[in-house]
């Protein structure tokens, strides 16, 4: 008689009608409902208007204004913990509205004062008014309908940053911004220069899609009003100037500049004032360049203090797009599973259904923006440059696929992948990097591009090395020694000499061994 495998499966916990992060049955239970406070705080820019009432919405303390100052945030905690006392309150709960970041004065008040504060989004403030003031909108009516909130559940506790989350995320939206303002320079100088040398950018690449590669094509921009004046000095003078400059150049191009010079269109009447701009934008396109430059460097610091590096094992992904994810994802602890990412970014159909009608619509409108787009550009990057993804987005294109809904599929594919990985603290076998990126391998050329003093490269590569899984550590280590040695052969290996030092030390440190540096040898002398 054969005995079925017998399956225990536990019975599905009924699903609450609230949102888990904004539950306060359990304490109003546990202190009840006239013991406990709820503060209501709806926030400005230079003050707020606060209130407290109790769990069944009778007002203890009136609506109050409070100035964003050090004596005026005192006085309300002040007058918080009176109100606390007078009325016997034996728990307290502090609702503040999100105002972009005005509300954070506020915030950080109360969490010094040892307060548990939580937050409402306008959304949820808005709807809870309209119910009971329709078109009507005053600071007092939106105290009470944050109060009305917070009952229900859409107060909620939030996750705060830890180092090195909260830096990361600092530097990976202050570069985004950069990048946006640097991106609107290149349209403004564009502009100039199709004024000034109409057809100029169209010399280097289809639709000048390479002049923006080298210095030489806005070095000349600058200093040539006009075709005509690019004609008039001949190829001696292009020369000279770009010699000046320390530009390198070949022959054939100042040929094919000068064979447009002879046949252009004359410039702009006001050529010589567009010069100037031209120059003063070109100027400030350099400067941000730079300033990108360097956070970049520091970014890449901080990313080696995260498992969020091991993503770079992916084709496709490198360390500003992995750096882009962890700053606006924070840590993984905080997502319970893949579905919770892309859900935190919106990236899934809204619905409709009534009585027989169910209907799909499309992305919905609310979520996380800046995690959308982080994960938007990396399902980009994917693919453009990883094989498997390609070859995933040719076939949907094949089938007339929504090229929107192509990117939503690879984003939901690699979230899977992402938080196996980050969570994991492994580099996991997937048909998308079936020959897996090395992760030190492409780390230290992301270092020399962008000129990382030598204490801060080995400083960041001693950190990727501890994150890097036992398993690919043989292959990483073969991998940097494949670097090393091809430094070594090079012509240029005078200045790679303490680069190679380095490498060395870190492969030591991947292989488990001790190894003892040149400069602690000599010292030890």
């Amino acid at each position: 008689m054969s005995h079925k495998a017998r399956t225990s499966r536990r019975p599905k916990q009924p699903q609450p009608i609230l949102k888990p992060h904004g539950k306060i049955d359990h304490r109003v239970q546990q202190v009840g409902p006239e013991r406990l406070g709820i503060v209501t705080v709806d926030c400005a820019k230079a003050r707020s208007k606060w209130m407290l009432a109790d769990f069944y919405a009778n007002v203890l303390v009136p609506p109050t204004e409070v100035e964003h100052t050090r004596a005026g945030l005192e006085n309300m905690l002040q007058h918080v913990r009176q109100a606390v006392q007078e009325h016997r309150l034996r728990d307290l709960l502090v609702a503040i509205e999100r105002t972009g970041n005005y509300h954070t004065p506020i915030q950080r008040a109360f969490r010094r004062a040892q307060f548990e504060t939580r937050i409402v989004h306008p959304f949820a403030t808005k709807q809870f008014r309209q119910v009971d003031h329709p078109g009507v909108k005053t600071d007092d009516i939106d105290l009470a309908a944050l109060h009305r909130a917070t009952i229900v559940g859409f107060a909620l506790a939030e996750q705060t940053l830890e180092s090195p989350y909260r830096q990361l995320q600092l530097l990976v939206r202050h570069r985004r911004d950069l990048v946006d303002k640097r991106a609107a320079l290149r349209c403004q100088i564009r502009e100039h220069v199709h004024l000034n040398l109409p057809g100029y950018a169209d010399l280097f690449g289809q639709h000048g899609s390479h002049f923006w590669d080298r210095p030489l094509p806005l070095t000349i921009a600058r200093h040539f009003a006009s075709a005509a004046q690019v004609a008039a000095v001949g190829f001696e003078g292009l020369a000279h100037l770009l010699t000046q400059h320390g530009i390198h150049f070949q022959r054939p191009t100042l040929l094919r500049i000068l064979a447009w010079a002879q046949d252009a269109d004359p410039p702009h009447e006001d050529a010589l004032m567009r010069q100037r701009i031209l120059a003063d934008l070109d100027d400030d396109f350099t400067k941000k360049t730079q300033q990108i430059l360097a956070l970049e460097r520091d970014i890449a610091g901080y990313l080696v203090q995260t498992p969020y590096m091991l993503l770079m094992a992916i084709p496709g992904i490198n360390v500003v797009s992995a750096a882009d994810l962890a700053g606006e994802m924070g840590p993984i602890e905080h997502y319970p599973n893949a579905n919770a990412i892309t859900g935190r970014a919106g990236l899934f159909p809204g619905r409709y259904q009534s009585d027989q009608v169910d209907q799909t619509t499309s992305l919905i409108r609310c979520g996380n923006k800046r995690l959308r787009d982080a994960l938007m550009q990396i399902g980009d990057n994917l693919i453009t440059c990883n094989d498997h993804f390609h070859g995933l987005a040719e076939l949907w294109r094949a089938r007339d696929v929504d090229p929107r809904l192509q990117r939503v599929r690879v984003v939901k594919q690699f979230s899977r992948l992402a938080f196996a990985m980050v969570a994991g603290r492994q580099v996991v076998p997937h048909r998308c990097c079936q020959t897996p990126d090395y992760l030190l391998h492409k780390l230290l050329p992301f270092e020399l591009d962008h000129l990382t003093p030598l204490e801060d490269m080995r400083r960041h590569l001693f950190a990727a090395a501890d994150l890097v899984p036992n398993n690919v550590r043989p292959q990483e280590a073969a991998a940097l020694e494949e670097d090393s040695s091809r430094m070594t052969r090079s012509r240029k290996s005078g200045g790679l000499k303490h680069i190679s030092e380095a490498i060395r030390l870190v492969v030591a440190r991947l292989l488990g061994q001790q190894v003892q540096s040149d400069a602690e040898v000599q010292s030890s002398d």
